[in-house]
């Protein structure tokens, strides 16, 4: 059978190239909005940032995301984004995949 390509994404946090399905994409819509997107295919600006809840706290500190998508971003985003990167990562380590 076949081997399957693994999808690869760039991390906006640690620019490296990691697996798509140990990432979590965040948008930004044509309305100017931040939002994460869970599925991977809302219409949009998108940047890969990965599963880690230290990385989040970093582009917090230094305005990675600001940066990327060059608008303000809420505090309140970096908090709802460190809970669902948080949760996700304990999901993977539990359960083996994210969904």
């Amino acid at each position: 059978m076949k081997q399957r390509k693994v999808p690869m994404r760039k991390d906006v946090i640690s620019q490296e190239m990691k697996p798509k399905k140990e990432m979590v994409r965040i948008v930004k819509t044509a309305e100017g909005e931040i939002r994460i997107d869970p599925t991977g295919k809302k219409s949009g600006r998108g940047a890969y940032v990965s599963l880690e809840p230290d990385a989040i706290k970093t582009a917090q500190s230094k305005k990675i995301l600001e940066k990327t998508f060059g608008i303000d971003v809420a505090e309140s985003f970096y908090t709802e984004l460190f809970e669902y990167v948080d949760h996700q990562k304990a999901r993977l380590e539990l359960f083996g995949e994210r969904k």
